[in-house]
């Protein structure tokens, strides 16, 4: 159901159940969490929504953004839903954009789960943007879009789902942001450091984190484990940066247990 706001959002599961918003990663499309949402729905009722400049939302984008122009977007979703608080479970951009909202709007958040997120800029991460950033500009969007499997799951299982991830190429070249919009978000996410605001966050928090994550290293997870006065902390062995596609269950079952406890 797309807004006036221009941001394209769904809601499913009960409709008196508690609510939980999910925020996804640099792609920012809802279908993201299309493993998780049979789980998560059974118990909770669940707003999902493709970022400003992506997927069935407005394409249209500021040259400049920041992180807290990610959380104001949230807000949004939940005020056209008609939701006053809500938990939220964030995915990298989603998990940072889900630290800014809880500085700037505490009381509009329940509890947070941060997955494979970071507090302040990470140098492995940096370059792994700019890798794909030269894809863009040299290569373009389908060149970008190929190079996705090597960042987000393990060798192991992209292999095995060679067939299904070459199904979904045309797709996700078809719905791809403009160049413009990729790097502005990527250089918001770049800009981005609350290392020291770290413990004006009340909010429980689950930070969950891949051992084997090629793209947000593990130990960006142990800072804001550290950093958080309320989080505790979960490492998945095995499912690389989009491990809530990788194992669902695994995942499923650590964000689960934390939502209900």
């Amino acid at each position: 159901m797309a807004k006036a706001s221009g941001l394209h959002w769904e809601a499913a599961g009960p409709v008196y159940a508690p609510v939980v918003v999910l925020a996804s990663g640099l792609g920012g499309s809802a279908g993201y969490w299309k493993p998780n949402l049979p789980a998560l729905t059974e118990r909770f009722r669940v707003l999902s929504y493709d970022q400003r400049g992506t997927g069935r939302s407005t394409r249209a984008f500021p040259p400049e953004v920041t992180v807290a122009d990610f959380a104001d977007d949230i807000v949004t979703v939940m005020d056209e839903a008609g939701v006053d608080r809500a938990s939220l479970i964030g995915h990298a951009l989603g998990a940072v954009a889900g630290l800014a909202l809880a500085l700037k709007a505490p009381e509009r958040l329940d509890k947070l789960v941060l997955i494979n997120g970071w507090a302040r800029p990470d140098p492995h991460f940096a370059r792994c943007f700019d890798a794909r950033l030269a894809l863009l500009r040299g290569s373009g969007a389908r060149a970008y879009v190929q190079a996705q499997p090597i960042f987000l799951y393990p060798a192991d299982w992209s292999s095995a789902h060679s067939a299904e991830i070459d199904a979904e190429e045309d797709a996700h070249v078809a719905t791809f942001p403009s160049a413009a919009t990729v790097e502005a978000r990527i250089a918001a996410l770049r800009a981005f450091d609350i290392a020291d605001m770290l413990g004006e966050i009340g909010s429980p928090t689950l930070v969950l984190s891949a051992a084997d994550d090629l793209l947000v290293p593990p130990s960006c997870s142990d800072v804001l484990a550290n950093g958080l006065p309320n989080a505790v902390a979960r490492r998945m062995a095995w499912g690389g940066h989009a491990c809530n596609v990788t194992d669902p269950e695994t995942f499923n079952t650590h964000v689960l247990t934390f939502l209900e406890s």
